[in-house]
């Protein structure tokens, strides 16, 4: 047992004892440290004003990647590097971003720049990435400016970010490694007492017996939701249980079948696996928040907290997911539709958490279509999503799998018009109609700040009728208004 977390700063370990449930590394940084480059914008990892970066060694490597600080909590870091703004520059010389946004003025009030600046400082230590506009700017989707104007950051993304990475980050990434690999130790993390404590197990075991003497205790894993209510909601969560450090939870393992993705994992660490099972859900996966967000946020966890308009379950329940459940009394498997049961509340025993999924791949007969509909195409949650799965024998659908999220209480299948597809030609759109028309028996939306009950009603209809135009043959690029935009864009740079 350990009582305290250790990390990297500035070329130094730290071991910090005093940890708060709750506190968090930006808290930590400009309270404790008074390291103030950080910044506190919107304080819900949606600005990127926070934006720190975090190494950890992924199979040998030093990989950094940019984090929202004030949703991470600090106990989440041990074992990592925490590297902020205030470490970039060596005695009097600029980070080579630094430099770049100075020479291209890519600052004018200053206080989005450090934000911009972490984000920058991971894409020009990413490896395999294409020098383009593009890249910069999904990699910077979870940073906001409202005075400089994106095209000078931009500019200086594109000078600095693409050659071989020749900072003091990279001369010393030796010795870092070396550091982080003595951090590294199987011992379970417990700081606090039985009434208000932190704690990282270690293993799965020690996870299950400290969750089943503490059932009321909040299960961490990204934080990108359980930060704001702590940022947000204001809520004191005494007693807190991370388990981002046991062994296998990150697990992305694919095979013919399907993958296998451990509740840990994170979005950006699935996307290549899911990209690989369908476009639609690759496309998907790159909507869900931000660089900062799909860093820390994890599909298990979009899973286990049953919100409605969770941006993966309708998708994952659509191509037949089953998830895995564990406690100290055994594990159980469950279609992933039959755990959510209605608003808030799941099919979770007490003592009982999510170790992982597996999703199957769509046989050669299956067509897959996902869509998310969202006010901004970038960093938004979904208004209305949309996930459906043809078995198509010789132009006739023999089984239709069609889910939404944002149209209940729970992620729910459209079971009415599913039957009604059932026997339906992909040849004759008149017979599309009666699961047009049946879908509208599936739900009864709710009228709230994204949208009316009406236009997701209408959507929902509109992306079914778009899904099986494109299955019988229409090319996407005549239904997708960004396959359209994607093409001007690439005409125009």
């Amino acid at each position: 047992m350990r009582d305290t977390i250790r990390f990297l700063k500035g070329g130094e370990v730290v071991e910090l004892e005093n940890v708060g449930p709750t506190e968090t590394v930006l808290d930590y940084l400009r309270l404790r440290r008074r390291e103030t480059g950080t910044k506190e914008g919107c304080g819900e990892g949606d600005c990127g004003a926070c934006t720190i970066a975090l190494g950890r060694l992924v199979n040998g490597k030093l990989v950094y990647q940019p984090v929202n600080s004030c949703i991470q909590l600090l106990g989440m870091i041990d074992g990592a590097e925490l590297v902020t703004v205030e470490d970039l520059s060596q005695d009097t010389r600029l980070h080579p971003v630094q430099s770049a946004m100075v020479e291209l003025h890519g600052s004018q009030c200053g206080f989005c720049t450090p934000g911009f600046i972490m984000t920058l400082f991971t894409l020009y230590h990413a490896e395999g990435e294409t020098r383009s506009r593009k890249t910069v700017t999904e990699w910077i989707a979870g940073n906001l400016c409202r005075c400089t104007g994106y095209r000078p950051i931009v500019d200086a993304a594109m000078e600095a970010c693409f050659n071989v990475a020749d900072d003091a980050f990279s001369w010393r990434s030796n010795e870092t490694r070396e550091q982080l690999q003595s951090l590294a130790d199987s011992r379970d993390i417990f700081i606090g007492d039985s009434d208000r404590f932190f704690s990282s197990p270690a293993t799965l075991d020690g996870l299950a017996a400290l969750y089943a003497q503490h059932p009321d205790a909040t299960l961490l894993a990204g934080a990108t939701d359980v930060g704001l209510w702590i940022t947000k909601h204001l809520k004191d969560l005494p007693k807190v249980i991370f388990l981002g450090r046991i062994e296998g939870l990150n697990r992305v393992e694919s095979s013919p079948s399907g993958v296998l993705l451990g509740a840990m994992a994170t979005f950006a660490e699935t996307e290549t696996a899911m990209t690989e099972i369908s476009t639609d859900l690759g496309e998907l996966w790159k909507r869900i928040g931000s660089k900062q967000v799909r860093a820390s946020g994890t599909v298990g966890g979009n899973v286990a907290n049953g919100s409605p308009i969770g941006d993966s379950p309708p998708a994952l329940i659509v191509l037949g997911a089953t998830l895995e459940l564990q406690s100290t009394e055994g594990s159980r498997a469950l279609p992933l539709e039959e755990y959510f049961l209605t608003y808030g509340k799941q099919d979770r025993k007490q003592g009982e958490f999510v170790t992982g999924l597996f999703v199957p791949r769509p046989s050669a007969n299956q067509a897959f279509r996902c869509y998310k509909i969202s006010k901004r195409f970038d960093q938004d949650i979904s208004a209305l999503l949309g996930a459906f799965r043809f078995t198509v024998d010789e132009g006739i659908i023999t089984e239709a799998r069609i889910a939404y999220g944002g149209m209940a209480g729970t992620p729910q299948r459209a079971g009415a018009a599913e039957t009604a597809l059932t026997g339906a030609s992909l040849d004759d759109p008149s017979s599309w109609g009666e699961g047009m028309q049946a879908l509208l028996g599936d739900f009864t939306p709710m009228t709230d700040m994204r949208a009316s009950a009406e236009y997701r009603m209408e959507t929902a209809r509109a992306l079914l009728a778009k899904a099986l135009m494109e299955i019988s043959g229409t090319s996407p690029e005549d239904l997708r208004v960004l396959s359209k935009r994607e093409a001007d864009h690439d005409r125009a740079a």
